[in-house]
């Protein structure tokens, strides 16, 4: 466990929020209207803001104040790399979905049938429509 400052732990946080919900300082400020000095001093670990600064912050990434000011690196991390591989795998899903689109209701069953029995640990029976 690292001795991180409460200033730093907010800048990290904040960061990764803001990288999740592909927002720019500018942005934010001006959005919120805040100062961008004022914000730029959160960013970069410099100061910490006040309380209801926070709550906007947190309302406005609509997350509870805790993600903003809790060390929370390793849930950080594992959603990082969570919505690359999200990232990845989206393209080939689409691929898929093109396929089974632009053939007709028979074949699209086929192509289901061969994918559950090729992947038979990943479906369920729920997972029927039938």
């Amino acid at each position: 466990m690292t001795n991180k400052s409460n200033k730093e732990i907010f800048s990290n946080n904040l960061r990764f929020f803001m990288k999740q919900k592909n927002k720019s300082r500018k942005e934010i400020c001006d959005d919120l209207n805040i100062k961008y000095t004022t914000f730029a001093d959160w960013y970069n670990g410099n100061k910490y803001p006040r309380i209801d600064k926070i709550e906007l912050l947190a309302k406005y990434f609509n997350i509870q104040k805790s993600d903003l000011i809790e060390n929370k690196d390793d849930i950080n991390k594992n959603l990082t790399e969570l919505t690359e591989k999200n990232n990845e795998t989206i393209p080939q899903i689409r691929v898929i979905q093109r396929a089974m689109t632009n053939v007709d209701e028979n074949k699209r069953n086929e192509m289901l049938a061969l994918l559950k029995t090729s992947f038979k640990d990943i479906f369920n029976e729920e997972d029927d429509d039938n």
